[in-house]
């Protein structure tokens, strides 16, 4: 479809510097921007760009005072990366929202409930009793299975799968071989070194607006729920355990690690590989470096920690001065020793 540049103004409520008329029906980046393409331009770093650069229009912050004429329109906000951030969420949303109606190639059982406008693809397998809301995207080769419910208007992206009895929200997004409901990791010991599965009967709850992201795995709980707060977004690859909780608009890097029954508060932030024990209380806003493994509990919002065991990355980053002259250290005390030796 095609924009002008005044209508893209208008829904950014920005300030319009050029042609009014320029027209875009495609987005790029400013350094790889071509005629027809809306770009944005908010690092400093990429000023340079945008002097050449062929994108018909480009969204810059409100304080971007070019140092030389620019030939293309500009739209000036209050924050380009968010506002360039929202038209590509409409554009992902229009691209996606053409697709509806069920595929004769899909498995729906006749005890489903199957809302308005919803779009099921190719293999896709919903169970008994399970709920699909209005709007909600099932793409092919997705599973619902048995009671389970899907909010309305979210997404199953392919090989996605919600297991039986698991409640996902509205407006959710599951990426590529995203599991909720897997079994918890539960074994008993036995006297002869052997080892009892003790079943897994819970269920995983998700929130609304929860995005999860491709191979990552949310364990079901062995008793109650395993519950992912609203707004949470969790990267590629990452592993929640049984009876986890993780507060409302945390984040997590891919590849981090939750074990079992821990609670993460709210507005949380951690790096890639977080290994976090189980059985721990982790404060509300508290930052995680890539790599930290947490072994006790974090009581104290906001902190900030890192390394392995973590600890303040205030002290981790003195200590570390140490820990970088350790080799010279031990070099001046083996020549002490020596000198010592020799008198």
């Amino acid at each position: 479809m095609d924009f002008t540049a005044e209508q893209i103004a208008m829904w950014l409520n920005g300030e319009l510097i050029g042609n009014p008329n320029a027209i875009v029906n495609t987005l790029s980046k400013i350094e790889e921007g071509e005629k027809g393409s809306l770009s944005f331009l908010s690092n400093p770093a990429y000023n340079h760009y945008i002097y050449d650069t062929e994108a018909s229009v480009v969204i810059v912050n409100n304080n971007f005072v070019p140092e030389k004429e620019v030939k293309t329109t500009l739209i000036k906000v209050e924050d380009a990366y968010s506002s360039f951030a929202m038209i590509l969420t409409k554009y992902d949303e229009a691209r996606k929202s053409m697709k509806q109606g069920i595929s004769p190639l899909a498995f729906v059982s006749e005890s489903a409930s199957v809302g308005k406008d919803v779009y099921i693809g190719e293999f896709v397998f919903v169970g008994m009793d399970a709920v699909i809301g209005d709007g909600a995207r099932l793409y092919p080769q997705s599973y619902v299975g048995d009671e389970a419910k899907i909010g309305t208007d979210t997404i199953l992206l392919p090989g996605s799968k919600v297991l039986h009895s698991c409640i996902v929200g509205d407006e959710c997004t599951l990426h590529e071989g995203a599991i909720i409901g897997s079994d918890g990791f539960g074994f008993a010991p036995q006297q002869n070194d052997d080892f009892r599965k003790i079943p897994q009967i819970g269920n995983v709850i998700l929130e609304d607006r929860v995005d999860i992201g491709a191979n990552t795995t949310v364990d079901r709980a062995t008793m109650g729920s395993t519950i992912i707060r609203r707004g949470v977004k969790l990267d590629n690859q990452i592993q929640i355990a049984h009876n986890v909780e993780i507060g409302e608009n945390t984040v997590m890097a891919a590849q981090c690690g939750i074990s079992g029954s821990t609670k993460i508060g709210k507005n949380c932030m951690f790096g890639g590989r977080v290994a976090i024990a189980g059985h721990l209380e982790i404060a509300d806003g508290v930052k995680l470096a890539g790599t930290a493994a947490v072994a006790s509990s974090i009581k104290v919002p906001n902190s900030v920690e890192m390394g392995a065991p973590s600890f303040n990355h205030k002290s981790f980053l003195q200590s570390y001065v140490y820990f970088r002259r350790l080799p010279k250290l031990v070099e001046r005390i083996t020549n002490l020793e020596k000198a010592l030796k020799e008198k």
